[in-house]
């Protein structure tokens, strides 16, 4: 773990400026802005600017996964290449396994699904579940919104607050 925080921060910070840093990691997938608000955390950014940045990074590849994503895991599954093939099953996969969730509560099912900061329920995924049951893209687009903000609150309140208590 140690060696993961260390090359994030070489590349995104050293690089790229905290501020870019803390943005661009809340864009990777499965790190997205649990990742990205304890990076802020690290490098000693206020929480409002960990938190606004983390939650803004986290947003901008939703819009795009919900319009494209169904055609683009098409196109991998129909692929020659076995590579493609197999990261379209899984991806499918993915999205089947959580769908009776989401069917289930619809909006606020996929509002908490997303909230809740854990390995796998983020954004990203919560984006790949709508748009393959069909969840029109604006009411995602929100629902996912709403779990992102209150992921963001949760996991700043960890994060900040862990990091106040042992630095006294």
């Amino acid at each position: 773990m140690a060696a993961i925080i260390h090359t994030l921060k070489l590349f995104l910070v050293e690089h790229l400026g905290a501020r870019l840093g803390v943005l661009l990691c809340a864009m990777i997938p499965v790190i997205e802005l649990r990742g990205a608000i304890v990076l802020g955390a690290l490098l000693g950014m206020p929480w409002q600017e960990s938190y606004l940045l983390s939650v803004i990074g986290n947003l901008l590849p939703v819009p795009f996964i919900l319009l494209f994503i169904t055609r683009v895991i098409g196109r991998m599954r129909e692929s020659k290449r076995r590579f493609w093939n197999k990261v379209g099953d899984c991806l499918a996969k993915r999205a089947e396994r959580n769908r009776g969730r989401i069917e289930k509560y619809a909006f606020f099912g996929l509002c908490l699904f997303v909230a809740v900061p854990l390995p796998v329920t983020g954004a990203w995924t919560g984006a790949l579940v709508a748009a393959t049951v069909g969840m029109h893209p604006v009411r995602a687009l929100l629902s996912i919104l709403l779990g992102v903000l209150l992921s963001g609150v949760i996991v700043t309140l960890l994060a900040y607050g862990a990091f106040a208590v042992f630095s006294i």
